[in-house]
């Protein structure tokens, strides 16, 4: 009997300490300890990338989310944690990430589980093939190999194209965005599905920046954005705040410029992708619509 009273006891004590934690806000826990944690990515070029074996984090959601907080949290320490797309929402849910920073699409499936901010960029899903490719839809894939990478939303859009014009599309999935590319680099896949902005970042950092092309029809378009804890709306807010005083500023639209315009690093190449009328919109009047209100 003492014994389940014992239990009893674990069990209510690490309900509450839990209860606890989640009650603790985003910015309650920076001020604490010190520091705040940021999710990144290690092969989303132009988004958020790694350079070098000191893996210094760079890309135009990197800088947007150092941004932010030098508004919010001036004082405090940024930690960058590598992160993917399968592991990024368990990640920020759980509060061991406190702002992701990599390019997630805001979907109704993926707002269930966290709070995204206003959107900050839009992409289209097309493919990247071999410049020597006679490919340029989606059609002539019926039956070939297709690379994705594992936990994006290319994946779900390939699903949808297949069943909607009775075509197969065998698709290999890739760890990242590397592993994937690397399918088509090698010849083990005939192409790379994937937003446009990240295809051309790949491209432009690869071996052979004039041996690939995008080509396709679009997709889907898909508003990107931070992300953070869903049940913390004074966090949500402070990043809101913070990023449509850029946006009104004309900050945000410079530090487009210099990812998506001008030559990046490594290898000095520009991606040549033009704000697209969307993003200008949203830059006037900002807002976080998931994924389903641009293609309903």
């Amino acid at each position: 009997m003492r014994s389940m009273t014992a239990n009893i006891a674990l069990a209510c004590a690490a309900l509450l300490a839990t209860f606890g934690a989640q009650a603790q806000t985003t910015l309650e826990k920076i001020q604490k300890s010190g520091k705040v944690v940021i999710g990144v990515r290690e092969s989303s070029a132009p988004m958020a990338y790694a350079l070098g074996s000191m893996q210094k984090y760079v890309g135009y959601h990197v800088e947007l989310c150092e941004k932010v907080l030098a508004q919010i949290v001036p004082s405090a320490k940024i930690e960058y944690m590598a992160i993917t797309a399968q592991n990024t929402l368990p990640l920020v849910q759980n509060g061991t990430v406190d702002l992701g920073c990599g390019p997630t699409t805001n979907n109704l499936a993926r707002q269930k589980q966290v709070s995204f901010a206003v959107t900050t960029y839009v992409s289209q899903v097309r493919m990247a093939v071999r410049a020597d490719s006679s490919i340029t839809s989606f059609k002539q894939l019926d039956g070939k190999t297709i690379a994705a990478s594992a936990g994006t939303t290319a994946v779900q859009l390939l699903r949808k194209y297949s069943h909607e014009n009775n075509i197969k599309l065998p698709t290999q999935l890739g760890k990242d965005h590397f592993e994937s590319f690397l399918m088509l680099e090698s010849g083990r896949a005939d192409a790379f599905v994937l937003d446009d902005n990240l295809l051309a970042g790949v491209i432009a950092n690869s071996k052979d920046p004039k041996g690939y092309k995008l080509v396709g029809e679009v997709l889907g378009s898909e508003p990107i954005a931070l992300l953070m804890r869903k049940d913390d709306p004074t966090f949500k807010k402070a990043v809101d705040d913070a990023l449509v005083r850029m946006m009104k500023s004309g900050e945000v639209a410079k530090v487009y410029d210099k990812w998506f315009m001008q030559p990046i690093p490594p290898k000095d190449a520009p991606l040549n992708l033009p704000m697209s009328e969307t993003l200008k919109q949203l830059l006037q009047a900002p807002n976080d619509k998931p994924l389903e209100a641009y293609n309903s």
